[in-house]
Formats: structure tokens, C-alpha cells, sequence
């Protein structure tokens, strides 16, 4: 019974296994995570920023979960900023 209970908590702390939306707080711009990415701090992501159309790689350094969704925190270190995004919790 331990095993099932562990298996199911690391599925869902796990991140997405499939893409993930999501919005720029600041910027507004629709973000996606693609599938395959595994969302957790300290990791180096692939987004997809729809205003600009590119790829970027970005390191997660925060991941807070609320009642509407999932805030994450990253560092683009192309641009040197750091940028939070607000994703759609499914």
C-alpha cells in the first residue's frame, strides 16, 4: 500500500508528463512547457514564449502552488532576468 501511495505522490510532484500553459506574469505573453519536461526546482527547462517565438532554456529556482494554479519562478540566463509564470493547474 506504501508503494501505490509513493508511486501516485511522485507522479504528481513530478511536473506534467504532457505540455503545460501557461502566462508571463509580467509580460502577458502565453508560455508553454513542453511535454517531456520535468518541472522541478533547480532543473533546466524548454519553454516555448509565444510573443517572442522562441525556444528558451530556463532554470526553475521556485515552484509554488495556490488554489488556481501553479506559479513558477525561473532564470533565463540568455537574458539574465528572472521571470515568473502563472500555469494553468489541469
Amino acid at each position: 500500500m506504501n508503494r501505490v501511495i509513493l508511486i501516485v505522490l511522485a507522479a504528481v510532484l513530478s511536473g506534467p508528463a504532457y505540455g503545460w500553459d501557461g502566462t508571463d506574469t509580467e509580460t502577458g505573453a502565453s508560455i508553454e512547457i513542453g511535454k517531456g519536461n520535468l518541472v522541478r526546482e533547480g532543473r533546466d527547462i524548454e519553454i516555448y514564449d509565444n510573443e517572442t517565438g522562441d525556444y528558451r532554456d530556463v532554470t526553475i529556482e521556485d515552484i509554488n502552488r495556490h488554489g488556481s494554479g501553479v506559479e513558477i519562478e525561473v532564470y533565463d540566463s540568455e537574458s539574465g532576468e528572472y521571470r515568473t509564470f502563472e500555469m494553468e493547474d489541469d
